[in-house]
């Protein structure tokens, strides 16, 4: 029997099939696959929230991770930027299954999230190190979105906010569709980036002191990718005493240190942040849910000067 928390249960039946039907079975069939396929011993889950996620061992005894994806674009996508990586800045596939939408992962050790570093500016140290080898150029076949095309939300939430209204303050969205478009069209030459890059997404390693996993695979210049990092971990900037100044040491911080321009960074995490608050408020099945903390980063972005 294969542990999953309800609110697991619940995705996993939606994803595979609208009305729920068979989506669990189908579920405990490919780990059943997983288990025969690479002759593995399963171990207790990790903390499942979209996809199913557990250490393992080898007959051999080698750890090993098994992830299995609910139905979307998700696997094919993190499956080509995990190979095309090959294991430089992240966390190596080691074999894959289509049919089941299964990947067989390098194991990270000790495998500490890098949120677990208290001080700031030594996490954001770390993550501008990993950030710096995994993006990869982008070969001439491939299936991955651009941020353009991950762009397009901003225009789907005006729309929507032309005839309703949101948690999003229109003026902080129209700034945020201003700089996505401004930024998209002066890009630098784009690479493969991860596509969501933050603190729990890189974990502590053997083979190199931080590795990132779960990427999503997308096109587009380097400094997209601080993105995510600056909205994340925000309790150590609004429990500051003046938020803004973490903030824009965060900011100032990765440009030194990346190489990248300042305002390209701030402008690049204020409109990601919105764009992410429009996904959650957006997404089927959980229509309405979204993180005031993200609001109120992208508000405090648009408060740091030029």
């Amino acid at each position: 029997m294969f542990i999953m928390p309800d609110n697991f249960m619940y995705r996993a039946s939606l994803s595979y099939d609208a009305t729920g039907t068979g989506g669990i079975e189908r579920l405990h069939a490919a780990l059943k696959n997983c288990e025969a396929r690479w002759n593995l011993t399963l171990e207790q889950p990790f903390n499942l929230s979209f996809n199913y996620v557990a250490p393992a061992r080898r007959a051999d005894g080698t750890p090993v991770v098994i992830k299995v994806c609910l139905p979307s674009d998700e696997f094919a996508l993190q499956h080509e930027a995990l190979r095309i990586c090959d294991g430089h800045g992240m966390v190596r596939l080691l074999d894959a299954h289509d049919e089941d939408e299964t990947m067989l992962l390098e194991r990270l050790e000790p495998g500490h999230m890098l949120s677990t570093v208290e001080d700031d500016a030594e996490a954001f140290s770390q993550a501008a190190a990993v950030m710096r080898q995994i993006r990869q150029p982008v070969p001439a076949q491939h299936s991955f979105p651009s941020i353009q095309d991950w762009g397009r939300g901003l225009v789907e939430a005006r729309t929507y906010y032309s005839q309703n209204s949101g948690p999003i303050p229109l003026k902080l969205l129209d700034e945020a569709c201003r700089l996505f478009a401004e930024l998209a069209a002066s890009q630098a030459e784009p690479v493969v980036l991860h596509g969501d890059l933050h603190q729990e997404n890189i974990l502590s390693a053997e083979r190199a002191p931080w590795l990132a996993i779960d990427p999503k695979g997308v096109i587009g210049e380097p400094a997209y990718e601080t993105g995510s990092l600056l909205r994340n971990e925000t309790h150590k900037v609004f429990n500051a005493p003046q938020p803004i100044r973490v903030m824009a040491r965060r900011v100032d911080q990765l440009a030194a240190e990346l190489g990248f321009e300042r305002e390209r960074i701030r402008g690049w995490a204020l409109a990601q942040a919105v764009l992410s608050v429009w996904w959650d408020f957006d997404e089927p099945g959980f229509p309405n849910v979204f993180d005031l903390r993200i609001i109120a980063t992208a508000e405090l972005l648009a408060q740091i000067k030029s």
